[in-house]
């Protein structure tokens, strides 16, 4: 079966007639008329029957017209898919990204998308999945680990680990804290498959302290809710929540912080739209929280995309 003769057949079934259909597609009244019988061959079946000059769908010519429709369709989206691969766009971009990054970084980035930007779908992936995640579809991933060799990336935003505490707390007026203050409260952390834990940890073992009273918890909204109950101080990365008092948390060697980055395939065929995304991603976070975020640096180039061997 060729698409074309089921676009000849949808023509002359649309016009109503070979003479009407025939300007539409571009073949004279007798070609036209052969390249159905050949279609009818092939098939097997009488598409139409022939009366006083005149074609009139058969019974199975009508049951054969939603499933011809249903054959241009998908070969007109066939070929927009293959018009947008060649041309190295995307219509969809799949992003996988831990779950501590959606509420305050990602979800609202996605808000900002333009008409003519990919349709975007999220997926949770566990932080150490996250880069693992480009080998079973995802364009994007976003993590705070650095990105493995091979890999395009841009990094975006270096962000403050905060200490948060209720505005009653006897912190509240102050901006900072440092680690070995923290050490001696009771403190609400994140489990360590989160970043904001793995930098506490490293710098309060450099610093030779140990925690006198920790809870740990697996989200950051959670930590903070028991932070606001007065239980404790939370230790996340994530944006206040429940009208909290946010300190910079200060260790030997300057305030403590995460790295956020974004990265892709490098041989993937929108490359270089999906590095326009990322470095859009950075500007937002820049823009969000302030220059003070922007990352040092530049990324590493996507390479252009492939020539076609003519």
């Amino acid at each position: 079966m060729e698409l074309r003769h089921v676009r000849y057949f949808l023509a002359v079934v649309d016009a109503g007639s070979v003479t009407a259909a025939s300007p539409l597609v571009h073949v004279t009244q007798p070609s036209l008329s052969r390249q159905l019988r050949l279609f009818e061959t092939g098939l097997g079946i009488t598409l139409f029957t022939r009366t006083g000059g005149r074609l009139v769908l058969s019974a199975a010519g009508r049951q054969f017209v939603p499933v011809a429709r249903d054959l241009a369709r998908r070969a007109e989206a066939a070929a927009e898919a293959a018009a947008t691969l060649a041309a190295g766009r995307l219509q969809h971009i799949r992003i996988a990204a831990p779950g501590t990054t959606f509420t305050d970084v990602l979800a609202p980035f996605l808000a900002t998308l333009r008409p003519d930007d990919p349709l975007p779908s999220v997926s949770e992936e566990p932080p150490q999945l996250i880069y693992e995640a480009l080998n079973s579809g995802a364009d994007l991933a976003i993590s705070t680990e650095a990105p493995p060799a091979g890999l395009a990336f841009q990094p975006l935003a270096v962000l403050p680990i905060w200490a948060y505490v209720p505005g009653g707390h006897r912190w509240a007026g102050r901006d900072l804290v440092t680690v070995a203050e923290l050490v001696k409260e009771r403190l609400l952390l994140l489990t360590g498959d989160y970043s904001p834990r793995r930098v506490l940890d490293r710098w309060v073992d450099q610093g030779g302290l140990t925690y006198s009273s920790l809870l740990e918890f697996g989200t950051p909204q959670v930590a903070q809710a028991v932070a606001a109950a007065g239980r404790g101080v939370a230790i996340v990365s994530d944006d206040a929540r429940f009208d909290l008092h946010p300190l910079a948390v200060i260790g030997a060697g300057g305030s403590l912080h995460i790295k956020l980055y974004a990265a892709w395939d490098r041989e993937h065929h929108a490359a270089i739209a999906i590095g326009a995304i990322a470095r859009r991603l950075s500007e937002y976070c820049i823009q969000r929280y302030g220059p003070q975020v922007a990352p040092a640096g530049p990324r590493t180039p996507a390479p252009p995309p492939a020539r076609a061997t003519p």
